[in-house]
């Protein structure tokens, strides 16, 4: 199900509910599709469940190998952010760090560095976006928030 499709079924019924309660449940819904996303940039997967594309090896000059994860910081509260309000609710990133998380999502050109002059093309690594089971909780948080 598509979330185009969820929304067409339920924007109906939640019309007539009062917008502080839709902020409400915007909020609900917002903050469990940021600890999904949380997971599943933590696990290094896209929504489809593929995993993410390797880092690209690394130069003979460079000593050692990357230790850390992928993302470990960006997926962090501190950058991850949930706006809310009766219309609706978005997960992203703030703007510091939205240009990284862009060349990432889509498999963009980027400079390694400032002093660098070299582009890189990154492959795509689908940071954000909406698996199977997200638009399973947003059904059912909605159903769970409009029968009570």
């Amino acid at each position: 199900m598509t979330i185009a499709r969820l929304e067409s079924e339920l924007s109906g019924l939640l019309h007539k509910v009062a917008p502080a309660a839709r902020r409400a449940l915007a909020r609900d819904i917002g903050r469990a599709l940021r600890q999904s996303q949380q997971k599943r940039i933590a696990a290094q997967q896209n929504p489809d469940g593929s995993s993410f594309a390797p880092r690209r090896p690394q130069y003979r000059q460079q000593k050692g190998r990357i230790r850390r994860q992928m993302f470990a910081k960006l997926r962090t509260a501190k950058w991850l952010k949930v706006e809310a309000n009766a219309g609706g609710v978005e997960v992203g990133f703030l703007r510091q760090v939205e240009r990284i998380a862009r060349v990432h999502q889509y498999g963009l050109r980027d400079r390694i560095s400032p002093h660098i002059a070299r582009d890189v093309e990154y492959p795509a690594r689908e940071l954000l976006g909406l698996a199977d089971e997200d638009v399973d909780v947003i059904n059912d948080k909605v159903i769970t928030f409009l029968a009570l």
